[in-house]
């Protein structure tokens, strides 16, 4: 078994770590910021709840129009390079003005512009990855560059704590400075990334043979469809993980100690991805979905439930074991779903569906935490209940459908 998996990691191709590296080193940039990024606004700031989901909710859908054109345009072109490259670019010239930010509406207008950036470069660089790499190693494959994501997140978070231990130990708020220091780190990770990815990566013909399919999206299939309509279901109830941060705060966590929680979280997730990716190549997509799914319904229902910081912190860490379950293994579900000339459409509808239910998914959560108008909502627990009702609901339906063998690997 272990010569099995030497063998695979010896035919991945360079593309996959160059990828793999250049979202490692954006993710070290953009975790040290993002992350704290709720905290800024809520105790810097001021920002209510409902208004921080709205930040959110507003950034990620705006970003999700363009996942659809720019995978759409990456089919149409046959470049993923390209638009990868200009997508990573964009979102490290955007970081430095976080620095300068002193309203919510320059926070949200450059958040936007950071999301934007990822509408561009998400769907031609899990393109680019699936067309590289060899169909029984394509779970693997994604497993991998998560994997790396993830790494870099963790490497974020440490660095982002280690200012403010030495900027602010023991204080429970988000200082301005601190932010300001964070986000003036954080620049070199993010034009390295883009340098790595410039020189790095190489255009490359899809593995496989093509056949000639219009590009459109009724060519993706049933398949493809009835995944997304199940997913979505789920994607409903999943708000943005600031709330988990928020949570964090509201049950007594100071900032130093919400950074080393994201950082041993984002451990957990780096070590779970490559396995589930491995696994998932072995026993099939759907069962190791529905398995993460089934672990985010449970986890999502203890932070409701939650009474002290000990609980959320044990939680959170346990909640990497969802994302490195389902995250790589979803999107190498993609490329097994629909035809090779498609891919790029195919990652473009699928994490701009995503991405537009995150906004009513994030709207959601601040209103059932904090209510609006008159209204006061119904508390911390309320988003996480629903969150978790969602994802059980999600999973049963996945349990019962299965596609076609020939279109899906089962």
């Amino acid at each position: 078994m272990a010569q099995k998996g030497e063998n695979a990691l010896k035919e991945l191709p360079r593309n996959l770590w160059v990828v793999s590296a250049t979202s490692f080193l954006m993710d070290v940039s953009s975790e040290m910021v993002i992350n704290i990024l709720p905290l800024f606004l809520s105790s810097v700031l001021g920002v209510k709840t409902n208004i921080i989901g709205l930040i959110e909710g507003i950034a990620e859908a705006t970003s999700s129009v363009l996942k659809v054109f720019s995978g759409w345009l990456s089919d149409k072109l046959k470049s993923r390079k390209a638009l990868t490259v200009v997508g990573y670019a964009l979102s490290a010239i955007a970081k430095p003005f976080f620095y300068l930010a002193s309203t919510w509406e320059a926070v949200a207008a450059i958040r936007w512009a950071d999301r934007v950036g990822k509408g561009i470069r998400t769907a031609p660089r899990d393109a680019l990855l699936a067309d590289d790499v060899k169909e029984e190693h394509r779970g693997l494959a994604f497993g991998l560059h998560r994997a790396a994501d993830t790494a870099g997140a963790m490497l974020g978070l440490l660095i982002a704590a280690f200012v403010v231990w030495r900027m602010q130990a023991g204080s429970a708020a988000l200082k301005e400075q601190t932010f300001r220091t964070i986000v003036l780190i954080s620049m070199i990770p993010a034009f390295l990334a883009v340098l790595v990815l410039a020189f790095g990566a190489k255009e490359v013909k899809p593995s496989g043979e093509a056949q000639k399919t219009r590009i459109t999206f009724k060519g993706l299939g049933k398949n493809f469809i009835t995944f997304m309509i199940i997913v979505g279901i789920f994607d409903l109830g999943n708000s943005s993980d600031a709330f988990l941060v928020l949570r964090a705060e509201d049950r007594g966590m100071t900032i130093l100690q919400i950074l080393l929680m994201l950082a041993v979280f984002n451990f957990i997730y780096a070590a779970v991805s490559a396995p589930a990716g491995n696994l998932s190549d072995r026993l099939g997509r759907r069962k190791v979905i529905i398995g993460g799914w089934i672990v985010y319904a449970l986890i999502y229902l203890g932070f409701g439930l939650a009474q002290t910081a000990v609980h959320v912190g044990v939680l959170y860490v346990l909640y990497g074991f969802y994302y490195g379950l389902t995250y790589g293994t979803a999107k190498a579900m993609v490329a097994d779903l629909v035809p090779v000339e498609l891919r790029g459409t195919a990652y473009g509808t699928y994490n701009a569906i995503l991405g537009i239910l995150d906004f009513p998914a994030s709207l959601i959560a601040g209103l059932l935490w904090s209510g609006v108008g008159g209204w006061q909502g119904f508390g911390p627990s309320a988003p996480f209940f629903f969150g978790s009702a969602l994802a059980l609901i999600a999973a049963v339906i996945f349990i019962f459908w299965k596609p076609q063998p020939a279109n899906a690997l089962e």
